[in-house]
């Protein structure tokens, strides 16, 4: 029997990995159950794969960082970087990110890298292109993030943001209303981006907010919000079920709204673009306030948190269960909060909260 040579073992070893097989499974005699035949994909190959397996809302995160590995490695295939390899690359691009407004040293893109890689690599498994023990993934650890900087808005700067987002720009009636909406729901950016003519309830005074993590929910809103979303809706000709919030010639805004939105107070009130103050402050706000005028389970519904299970029982306890708010608990905090009575506020609830200007701001 001729002894191999170098060149030979390399060679054959070069086959057993793009066949994703080693040598254990080959010991183990057990080659049917254990070995794909089929080399593992390139990362041309397998990241269409991948968008077709991933929704609108996720690509959107993770998009950005594939396309990156397609620059990279096109024709590499996914078990032949090393775990060091997406460390080093993780690293550049942190380096040559866009700085932006709310940048705070770049562990923000690490983050999203990591876990677009970590994304990659679990649908890889699931197809069966790559084994576990052989993903390079599965060693890679995000990065602490850092203490937030944001905190709630005094009574003052929360009026401010209103009062100059109606009277600067060339749309003020949409970024006051833009505005007002966070104001009064605390809800995100998305949540605002998805509302819909169809999710206005006006004889109850309910928006429904479509937010992530299937947070959808019913939420109280004043007299005055609604008549302006009608109001809005209609003159600016929104299909029933497309984006309500639209320019004056119909289309639809994007996030870039905010974007320029906040740039633009920043320039009337110098301490937005300093503290990079953004909807997600107006949101920390409300809910604060909610949760010291009306308590925990309160500020949970209102905010969107109450749908959270599992994870959430873990971190706060079972009793999270048993005391969960209702909507006319948040249609109190509602009324208290904007001075307009909400026609499902629990009136003996009401008149107990009432008393003294409790409102974080002029609504």
């Amino acid at each position: 029997m001729t002894t191999p040579s170098a060149s030979d073992i390399a060679a054959a070893l070069l086959l057993l990995e793009r066949l994703n097989v080693s040598l254990e499974d080959l010991q183990t005699g057990h080659m049917a159950d254990s070995i794909d035949l089929k080399p593992v994909p390139t990362f041309a190959e397998f990241v269409p794969e991948a968008r077709a397996a991933t929704s609108a809302g996720s690509l959107k995160a993770y998009d950005t960082y594939w396309k990156r590995l397609v620059e990279r490695w096109p024709n590499r295939r996914l078990n032949e970087p090393s775990t060091m390899e997406f460390i080093q690359l993780g690293e550049w691009l942190k380096a040559n990110r866009t700085v932006r407004r709310t940048d705070r040293g770049g562990d923000g893109t690490v983050e999203n890298f990591v876990g677009a890689v970590r994304r990659l690599y679990s649908l890889a498994r699931a197809a069966g292109h790559i084994d576990e023990r052989r993903d390079p993934s599965s060693a890679l650890r995000k990065p602490d993030r850092p203490a937030s900087l944001r905190r709630p808005l005094v009574h003052e700067r929360l009026t401010a943001l209103g009062e100059f987002a109606g009277s600067t720009g060339d749309d003020p009636e949409l970024d006051v209303l833009i505005i007002r909406l966070h104001s009064e729901t605390a809800c995100r950016r998305g949540g605002a981006l998805a509302l819909r003519p169809m999710d206005l309830d006006a004889e109850q005074g309910l928006v429904l907010l479509r937010e992530k993590g299937k947070s959808d929910r019913w939420q109280p809103v004043s007299r005055s919000l609604m008549d302006g979303l009608v109001h809005h809706a209609a003159t600016r000709h929104a299909p029933m079920n497309g984006r309500l919030l639209r320019y004056k010639d119909g289309t639809a805004i994007t996030h870039r709204r905010w974007d320029g939105l906040f740039v633009r107070l920043g320039k009337h009130l110098p301490w937005v673009l300093r503290e990079n103050v953004s909807a997600h402050w107006i949101r920390h706000t409300i809910l604060q306030w909610v949760e010291r005028n009306f308590g925990y389970a309160i500020a949970r519904r209102y905010g969107g948190h109450d749908r959270r299970t599992s994870s959430d029982r873990s971190s706060v306890g079972s009793t999270i269960v048993y005391v969960k708010a209702t909507l006319e608990e948040v249609a109190v905090a509602l009324s208290v909060l904007t001075g307009e009575d909400h026609p499902l506020a629990d009136r003996r609830l009401l008149d107990r909260h009432r008393g003294g200007d409790q409102r974080p701001a002029a609504a």
